[in-house]
């Protein structure tokens, strides 16, 4: 989709938007042609519109031999309108105008808001591209899907570098995400341990960082045993996948991991799910496809910062040589881990891809995502995502960075007294720690890894799929954290 600011109109628009906040009159708009303004205050009056926030009607009139499309969209009080706000104004009009059928849009915005331009661009840009979004890679016949050409933005100005420049980084942050959503909705027949690391090779090659791939003979010599016990089970060889990019020009400069689950599938080993729930399991290397999408944005907008992602990618399969509950394994960094339950089994892949990144890159900080714990979901639903962390101050950041892409995240608590639940009899750890605060034991067990380092732990578990479209959010795969870690990054240039 072609996304710009205009200043000249064509003769004929095929799809306009009229954005106004609440209790303000249309003629107010800038440029509004004469016989449009006509009509949309005979239909506003007829329809009792007025502009409330996130209000929307989308109606069509003939004029002449062309049909014309005409979205009203309430922005409310201008004043409160901050970028995730507007994010939701624009999903709203977008999803209208694709039940129009609309092909050119052109946005009128009837007022000044309290955003800046560089904001503003990025969140229509971003808006549009996430919107737009749908995977009909298996369908026969793509059902109903309607492809909107342009967006352009009418504005009364000379000065629209700073328009074109959020317009810019929102593209690259939706691109991004969109690969990522990608991956998450390939089935795991298709997307296995071997392709997900095919496609970060990909990813490299195209934007620009570097990459190594570890199989399964040099994963034995490392003793990563914990990440191996896991894929233990599958026909298919499990993969590490290390990527590096150093923006800063300074080998000195702290360097941040960021470490993702990478279960291409998880059936739940001998400790099986029941078959509703290994129906999305092809989602369970989110958070891999979240670091992926993170590293081809920062190295897109080339920031100033030193970042390697780790992916211990797998299968959690059950056979005659997969792990079982009562096992006892050693991980990476030595310490054992008794095996309550073969179902928590991306912690145990985690905490080797975490030591990995402190010992062998060593990284300054650590952020692992992952679609964890059933416990989050149980916690938060699907509309938040869970932290844990043991540096405030970093989490302070994550916030600022969360408040700009719009990704809800929850703070829980990681109190001492809550890895009592860990303590094994026979082994350090166990990788379970009872059927209460699961989402708070799980990231427990990770900061055992984390040699005190500053750490943020982010369970997507219930974020990461949708069932219906919202927001910016389409059916199936969201693509979440991929703007969010970018986000927090750009911060920490």
């Amino acid at each position: 989709m072609k996304i710009d600011v205009i200043r000249k109109l064509p003769e004929h628009m095929d799809t306009i938007i009229l954005m106004q906040q609440e209790s303000s009159s249309v003629a107010k708009i800038e440029y509004l042609p004469s016989p449009l303004l006509k009509i949309v205050e005979v239909f506003m009056k007829s329809e009792e519109f007025t502009f409330s926030f996130a209000a929307v009607k989308g109606f069509s009139y003939v004029i002449g031999n062309n049909k014309q499309n005409i979205i009203l969209l309430g922005a409310g009080n201008k004043e409160a309108l901050t970028p995730d706000k507007l994010r939701t104004l624009f999903a709203a009009a977008l999803r209208t105008a694709q039940k129009l059928k609309a092909k050119q849009i052109f946005l009128f915005p009837g007022f000044v808001g309290p955003v800046n331009d560089v904001a503003f661009g990025h969140v229509l840009a971003e808006t549009s591209l996430l919107v737009s979004y749908s995977f009909g890679k298996y369908l026969s016949k793509n059902k109903d899907k309607h492809d909107i050409d342009s967006l352009h933005y009418i504005l009364n100005t000379k000065n629209t570098r700073h328009l074109n420049r959020g317009i810019l980084e929102g593209r690259i942050y939706a691109e991004a995400t969109n690969l990522a959503r990608d991956m998450v909705n390939e089935p795991a027949n298709v997307l296995t341990p071997d392709a997900l690391a095919e496609t970060a090779k990909k990813a490299a090659i195209q934007y620009g960082f570097a990459i190594e791939v570890y199989s399964l003979d040099k994963l034995k010599r490392m003793k990563m045993d914990a990440f191996l016990a896991v894929g233990r089970g599958s026909v298919r060889e499990p993969r590490l996948i290390i990527m590096r990019y150093n923006g800063s020009g300074d080998r000195h400069q702290e360097t941040i991991a960021l470490v993702g689950k990478g279960l291409t599938y998880d059936s739940g080993g001998y400790c099986i799910k029941t078959p509703p729930g290994m129906v999305n399991m092809k989602n369970d290397m989110g958070g891999a496809a979240a670091v992926i999408g993170a590293m081809c944005a920062i190295s897109t907008m080339k920031l100033k910062v030193n970042v390697v992602a780790i992916v211990a990618a797998c299968e959690n399969m059950i056979s005659g040589d997969a792990y079982r509950a009562g096992d006892i394994i050693t991980s990476m960094c030595g310490k054992t881990i008794e095996v309550i339950n073969t179902d928590a089994e991306g912690r145990l892949t985690l905490c080797d891809a975490i030591h990995f990144a402190l010992e062998k890159e060593h990284a300054d900080r650590v952020v692992d995502i992952a679609t964890l714990t059933g416990a989050a979901v149980a916690a938060l639903g699907n509309q938040f995502s869970a932290v844990l962390t043991n540096n405030e101050a970093w989490l302070d950041q994550l916030k600022t960075s969360a408040a700009f892409t719009g990704d809800n995240i929850w703070q829980l608590p990681a109190h001492d007294e809550y890895k009592e639940l860990l303590k094994s009899d026979i082994a350090d750890l166990k990788n379970v720690g009872g059927p209460l605060a699961g989402a708070i034991t799980a990231g427990l067990f990770l900061r055992e890894f984390v040699q005190d380092k500053p750490w943020l732990h982010i369970d997507i578990a219930g974020t990461a799929l949708k069932d219906k479209e919202s927001g910016v959010h389409p059916y199936g795969a969201t693509g979440v954290g991929v703007r969010l870690l970018t986000s927090l990054l750009r911060n920490m240039e």
